[in-house]
């Protein structure tokens, strides 16, 4: 509102603004219980993947010193891989 050349701010919110707002903070109250599984679901995957990916470094390069390294090298980088995808 315009009163002479100043602009007021009226201080209370219009009825879509608020219902906005109090639907908003509704919907996240209630779609917390799932993304919390959510993210403990991601987190679970990131750890198993982290501990398969660690794993096949290990056995790449336990497989590179040796004879067969032919196969540790290649079991060395999805390891690698794997590892830097999940951090």
């Amino acid at each position: 509102m315009i009163e002479g050349g100043k602009v007021k701010v009226e201080a209370g919110l219009e009825f879509g603004a608020s219902m906005a707002a109090m639907l908003g903070t509704l919907w996240a109250i209630l779609t917390f219980p799932f993304r919390l599984v959510g993210w403990f679901v991601e987190l679970l995957g990131r750890l198993t993947g982290l501990a398969i990916g660690f794993t096949l470094m290990v056995i790449g390069v336990a497989l590179g010193a040796g004879p067969l390294f032919i196969i540790g090298i290649p079991v060395f980088i999805v390891g690698l891989v794997l590892t830097l995808r999940c951090l």
